[in-house]
């Protein structure tokens, strides 16, 4: 069933949103001694470390780590020279032609892509030595990739080898790292749910969140801010601790006609491990995406790039209850007005999706509220939106 309005159309600035992205990482790799030789570390390649090249799998290492970052690397604007950064350099050996240094920076769980110049790799030389410059993190990653590999912008588990990964080296940064907090736990509508901290990669730009950000009322509400001012905005966001599957998600969400045009509020399954075509996302984006005359819901199951797997349309200030069905080769989404607990409710919109619907796996609901930085309207004040509930079908 499809009852899209005439005035649905497609968001102008979607080109410019990559997926949402969102905690440890698979390999835990330590750091030995002996600063005067090139710094060992373990390496995972197809067959293991050999020291002869002629005779075993390609290896990549370091020979000079950056320093770990001591408080945060990051300011809570979105601008890449404000990143603290440090030079980091190390070696190949039995490197193909074509192949390439991708290098990843882990902070508060999750491992951000460096880049060099805005491309994601860094070149090798011909004596198989590679340099570049990271933005500060707790660990970073190398991984010797061939040319057509299409790195993350941000995982939450660094890829094993294969699909590309030909070999990696994981390094702790130099000195005492930060002390971590323990990441904050909430629990909402009858299940779990832990808030995100730090820099994440959403919408096109990182995004500073803050766990102060992300609360529940004395009734249960889930009360989400972007706090702050121009340029040091940190948003909210939170992830549930399991995998539900197929089914049915509700989101029941209080009048956000008030948001500023932005402001970006995302109800979303998102798998933290894989590239950015599967990451079994499947996203209602609540949103005018930085203009002040547009669509303010989305419907998407990604790859967003593919038009049939968007649609875009305007609904009027009110509470509503957004929801979709997640069946094998079927996804229907849709939006109808008051609460799912009284029912009868008049139906806005639905859609059915067909083509690129996922299988599950590792995928968990996220729920965001940040900046979308790459509009034409900046962020003038704090924002803050209420969802009452949340449900779960089989």
């Amino acid at each position: 069933m499809e009852n899209t309005p005439t005035s649905a159309v497609l968001c102008p600035d979607r080109r410019l949103r990559p997926l949402v992205g969102y905690m440890q990482p698979r390999l835990m790799v330590p750091v030995f001694l002996q600063r005067s030789l090139l710094l060992p570390v373990f390496c995972v390649v197809l067959t293991g470390c050999h020291s002869s090249p002629k005779n075993s799998a390609p290896t990549v290492a370091f020979s000079k780590v950056a320093a770990a970052y001591q408080e945060s690397p990051y300011k809570t604007d979105i601008t890449e020279r404000d990143y603290k950064t440090d030079i980091i350099d190390g070696r190949v050996t039995g490197a193909r032609p074509g192949q390439r240094i991708v290098l990843y920076a882990k902070t508060d769980g999750r491992w951000g892509l460096c880049r060099q110049s805005g491309q994601p790799f860094t070149n090798i030389e011909a004596d198989g030595r590679w340099k570049a410059s990271v933005h500060l993190g707790i660990q970073y990653a190398a991984l010797l990739v061939d040319p057509t590999y299409n790195p993350p912008e941000q995982t939450e588990s660094l890829p094993i080898v294969g699909n590309g990964v030909v070999a990696l080296a994981v390094v702790n940064g130099e000195g005492p790292g930060p002390v971590l907090l323990s990441p904050k736990i909430l629990n909402f509508s009858g299940y779990e749910w832990t808030a995100s901290t730090g820099p994440i990669f959403h919408a096109g730009s990182r995004n500073f969140f803050d766990p102060a950000n992300v609360w529940t009322d004395e009734r249960g509400a889930l009360h989400l801010r972007i706090s702050g001012s121009p340029g040091k905005w940190a948003g909210a966001e939170l992830k549930l601790t399991r995998s539900l599957g197929y089914g049915t998600y509700r989101f029941q969400v209080r009048d956000v006609s008030h948001l500023e045009p932005s402001a970006l509020l995302t109800l979303i399954t998102w798998d933290g491990v894989g590239t950015e075509s599967t990451r079994r996302e499947l996203d209602v984006e609540l949103g005018r995406w930085g203009h002040l005359d547009n669509t303010n819901v989305n419907y998407v199951v990604q790859p967003y790039y593919v038009p049939a797997n968007v649609v875009a349309f305007r609904v009027p200030p009110g509470l509503y209850t957004h929801s979709f069905r997640w069946e094998k080769g079927k996804i229907t989404f849709s939006t109808t007005t008051g609460s799912s607990n009284t029912g009868g409710g008049r139906v806005i919109n639905q859609h059915v999706f067909t083509s690129d619907v996922p299988i599950p796996a590792g995928e968990s609901v996220r729920i965001a509220l940040y900046v979308f930085h790459q509009g034409p309207i900046p962020l003038k004040n704090e924002n803050k939106v209420i969802i009452d509930k949340f449900e779960y079908l089989p």
